[in-house]
């Protein structure tokens, strides 16, 4: 009657090999979903999302801090991903930290805050890659005394570096709409040294030239010669030059008033400027 009892308890119960067994799928399950996420950095925004809502996990219902620690996730993306694209200024380096991400990223898409991907914005435009953003600002140079031109306004991330960084910012977005996002995110962030203005910037802002500093946040075939004018002697321009899938991101530095030095950085592919200026076409 004894070993009756112990068979039927037994049988059922899981035993701790098949608990263990489950435990091991589960954690590895879990482990792997990380992984696809963090590591498939050719994914698009919409690919990541399908492959968190394939696992249950929702995110866009659930806040950031419920999914992972956000100072770990920050910790992180600089580490893996800023750090190995050669961005190895402390000052940026701090700055990352100090300018809060996640509060630029639409709520939609806040659990992508630190994915090295590109982050969807309304207009059908897009926030940068992390790295991309953080490498441009470091071979800007930006100094507290000098002021800068951001065409792209985006969320209004970019500018909230370049602000921490110089004496004044200006923004410049062709569509209302973000124009009037980036302003409610540098509110909320409590940056009150970037003016974000509605406008067409694929030739530059001639109205408060020149300028130390000209960021252009969406590519262009060519470099219009009003984007040189604009700049002073010793003055930066950062922006990305060609079509895809070739593009560089070039850094031109104007020496003198008719001399430039231009050191190419790195290929890329990202959106295009609108309204940028187009080669010639020639019909025969």
């Amino acid at each position: 009657m004894r070993k009756n009892i112990a068979q039927s308890t037994y049988s059922q119960s899981a035993t701790p090999h098949s608990r263990a067994r489950r435990g091991l799928v589960k954690s590895w399950t879990v482990r792997t979903t990380t992984l696809t996420l963090l590591h498939n950095y050719y994914a698009t925004p919409t690919r990541l999302l399908r492959i968190y809502h394939a696992t249950h996990l929702h995110i866009h219902h659930r806040p950031l801090t419920h999914t992972m620690n956000i100072e770990q996730a920050r910790f992180n993306m600089i580490e893996q991903q800023i750090r190995t694209w050669d961005v190895l200024d402390q000052e940026v380096l701090d700055l990352l930290t100090v300018v809060k991400r996640e509060t630029f990223v639409p709520s939609a898409y806040t659990a992508l805050a630190f994915v090295d991907t590109e982050i969807p914005l309304p207009c059908g435009q897009s926030m940068m890659m992390p790295k991309f953003e953080a490498r441009i600002l470091q071979e800007a140079a930006v100094k507290k005394h000098e002021q800068v031109l951001e065409i792209g306004a985006g969320s209004g991330y970019m500018a909230a570096l370049l602000g921490r960084c110089a004496r004044h910012v200006i923004s410049i977005d062709i569509e209302p709409q973000l124009a009037a996002l980036a302003q409610e995110n540098l509110a909320a962030s409590r940056i009150d040294n970037v003016d974000v203005l509605v406008g067409d910037g694929a030739y530059g802002w001639a109205a408060n030239a020149p300028y130390d500093v000209i960021v252009v946040s969406g590519s262009m075939p060519l470099l219009p010669a009003e984007f040189l004018q604009q700049i002073k002697i010793g003055g930066r321009l950062l922006c990305v030059i060609g079509s895809a899938p070739v593009m560089t991101a070039q850094c031109i530095t104007r020496v003198s008033e008719a001399g430039f030095n231009t050191v190419n950085l790195f290929e890329t592919a990202i959106k295009p400027l609108r309204n940028a200026q187009t080669p010639s076409r020639f019909s025969f």
